[in-house]
């Protein structure tokens, strides 16, 4: 409780360090064991194997946002009910969310396996890569309870006011992930199936650490078998919340179908292998920025529910300026070294031309995206749903769906490329206006 309370009285800046500093730990190294299983993959069984993982995207985002819809939204529920003093109403949300996590976990795994193959095929999956997709996607549907427990119900640790024991959640689960992915691939010759049993070994680990957390007396809020209950109103609210990032995954899932159509019809299977990369580099460079969004809403929803608007003010700021400076520093990153990252990933020469341009491409409005990030987090924190949702989609939904729909159909490949900074611009632009608008009503209560 003595951290938590500290949210409301403690240096902003400290606390943004303290909360952030372990979430960009853990989520740089969940995304540099995402990138070293992409290396491997590529040396150990080839550019088929990458283009079969990138087929593969959409549904492991598809689960991961339902992971965030119950984690994000339970944990920003419990960031404000602790700032409103409520810890019962807290635990509540923590035994309802758990309970959620199990139900949604084993209906979307089983429903995804039934319809597995029509699936991949419907996601692009051609006559030689559909083998290598069903093997490597089957096994991550079937450990996927672990990945929900894990990466959903860490979001609430982190809520709590402990973000050091949510990175080392992250930690166990990359740590194994990077340990067992060349034993199983180089060792035991597993494959790509090799590659997602290492991670599912992972996240069994991590969901079984989160549990013992949550039972254990390390946790101010406790699992407790009364509140193992589905109630109805704590589950709407939970969703409402958690929505926008939902959405944000389901989208992102529906961009990366249409994108690996695109790549196919203008680029070939080498183009869906570049962009397997290049998601894989994106998520690198936006993990930190990611790290700070997640370390930053429990200081706004705390001093929100305590209606301390002051310090909410403070927080968006000091998130917006240390996300912004790490985006910079990526698209430099980016830009000088995109052919040496692409050659990390496989040696073909065609390959690496068109990923690195890809990649330069892609991500050249990395700068601003930071801003973006952080701004449209804070309507996620304070539980502005419909703000939240419309700032998530416009990006993805409003923006890039179309723009990869229409551009490659005049500047061919090239087109797919330029579709995202032009998005990354856009949204930005709207996310600025509704940001602004909100924070000058605080101004004018304080006055």
């Amino acid at each position: 409780m003595q951290d938590s309370a500290a949210m409301g009285t403690e240096k902003i800046g400290t606390l943004l360090w303290r909360f952030s500093a372990p979430a960009i730990i853990g989520m740089l190294v969940n995304a540099l064991y995402n990138i070293v299983d992409s290396i491997f993959v590529g040396n150990g069984v080839g550019e088929i194997a990458l283009a079969a993982v990138a087929i593969a995207f959409p549904v492991m985002t598809v689960l991961m946002g339902f992971g965030m819809l119950i984690g994000i939204g339970a944990g920003s529920l419990v960031s404000i009910r602790m700032g409103e003093n409520r810890t019962d109403e807290a635990e509540k949300i923590l035994g309802s969310a758990f309970v959620l996590t199990l139900i949604l976990a084993v209906c979307l795994s089983l429903t995804f396996l039934v319809f597995l193959d029509q699936l991949l095929v419907g996601l692009g999956a051609e006559t030689n890569v559909l083998p290598y997709a069903r093997e490597f996607t089957s096994i991550i549907l079937w450990g996927s309870v672990f990945l929900f427990i894990g990466f959903g119900m860490n979001n609430i640790i982190r809520a709590q006011g402990d973000p050091k024991t949510a990175m080392a959640t992250m930690l166990i689960s990359a740590g194994i992930n990077i340990v067992l992915n060349p034993l199983f691939i180089f060792v035991f010759h597993m494959g790509i199936g090799g590659s997602a049993l290492a991670t599912v070994v992972a996240q069994t680990v991590s969901s079984i650490w989160v549990i013992a957390y949550f039972l254990g007396e390390r946790s101010f809020l406790k699992l407790r078998l009364q509140y193992f209950t589905f109630d109805g109103k704590i589950i709407m609210q939970i969703i409402n919340i958690g929505l926008s990032p939902f959405l944000v995954q389901i989208a992102a899932s529906v961009v990366s179908i249409v994108f690996n159509y695109s790549l196919l019809s203008y680029g070939g299977e080498l183009a869906v292998a570049s962009i397997g990369i290049i998601n894989r580099m994106a998520l690198l460079l936006l993990m930190p920025i990611f790290g700070i969004s997640q370390g930053v809403q429990p200081i706004i929803g705390y001093n929100y529910g305590a209606r301390n608007y002051k310090r909410v003010i403070e927080a968006v700021k000091l998130g917006v300026y240390a996300a912004s400076a790490i985006s910079l520093f990526g698209f430099i990153v980016v830009q000088l070294f995109s052919e040496n990252v692409v050659a990390l990933f496989n040696q073909n020469p065609q390959l690496i031309e068109m990923g690195s341009g890809g990649l330069r491409l892609f991500l050249c409005m990395l700068p601003i995206i930071g801003f973006q990030v952080i701004s449209a987090n804070y309507f996620q924190a304070v539980g502005k749903v419909k703000q939240a949702i419309f700032l998530s989609m416009s990006r993805q939904v409003f923006l890039l769906i179309p723009l990869i729909i229409i551009l490659p159909t005049i500047f061919g490949l090239t087109g797919a490329w330029i579709a995202a900074p032009i998005a990354d611009l856009g949204a930005a632009i709207i996310t600025a206006f509704f940001l602004f608008k909100e924070l000058s009503k605080f101004k004018q209560v304080m006055q």
